[in-house]
């Protein structure tokens, strides 16, 4: 693996940002522990920079801190799918539907951009890829970009991580086959024409089907792993 930046002041960070995309996409298993000394051979950093990292990790409850034993990745299960999905349908329909109410002209054109350049982002339903995955979360965050609560967005922000790593194993393991293109361009072509009905139904259905699928890859991963 290639050693990190070594400016003094961005090691903390980067060590962040290598750690925290290794666990969304996966390459750090879920449940599994993190050994410092490893972590901070490969990432050609200190053990303090590692615990460092690690610690603003497990304030996001991507990384759990363990008395006497260390850090693990955050485990994944069923029960928490279910609710991830229910307290993320209530806050993604709280800021929507503030932003439908809210939006001008830039935040429509920004949607507009926002749909074109996912649309257009190669992928792979079954390896989303990172590229794809980034222009996910940047129309996710188009949609809502009007609503006016800070703390509401927040939320939002850190729902929608946590649901990146389900949405990795669902890429892996799952067996259907999903037009997320086209999901993705109903959601925003009913947000643009302020139709709030519809777009309610959309997001909701966008995210059940989410968790549906989460749910039968669970469970193919660990009849493989059985």
């Amino acid at each position: 693996m290639g050693r990190m930046p070594q400016d003094a002041t961005s090691l903390t960070v980067s060590a962040y940002v290598r750690l925290r995309s290794d666990i969304l996409a996966g390459r750090l298993p879920a449940d599994g522990k993190l050994k410092i000394q490893d972590l901070a051979q490969y990432l050609g950093v200190s053990p303090s920079v590692v615990r460092e990292a690690l610690s603003r990790l497990s304030a996001e409850a991507l990384v759990m801190a363990e008395p006497q034993r260390g850090f693990r990745v955050a485990p994944i299960n069923a029960a928490d799918v279910s609710d991830l999905t229910a307290v993320r349908i209530d806050i993604e329909l709280k800021c929507m539907h503030r932003a439908m109410k809210l939006g001008g002209l830039k935040w429509e054109a920004a949607i507009v951009a926002a749909d074109h350049e996912l649309s257009h982002t190669p992928h792979d339903i079954h390896d989303l890829g990172d590229d794809w995955m980034i222009a996910h979360a940047k129309f996710h965050a188009a949609l809502v970009a009007a609503c006016d609560s800070p703390w509401l967005l927040r939320i939002r922000e850190q729902l929608f991580v946590q649901g990146e790593r389900y949405r990795r194993i669902n890429a892996r393991m799952s067996r259907a086959d999903r037009d997320l293109r086209a999901e993705h361009s109903a959601l925003a072509q009913a947000i643009l024409g302020r139709n709030v009905k519809l777009a309610t139904d959309l997001m909701t259905e966008h995210l059940r089907l989410t968790e549906v699928l989460t749910l039968q890859s669970l469970k193919l991963q660990d009849a493989a792993v059985a």
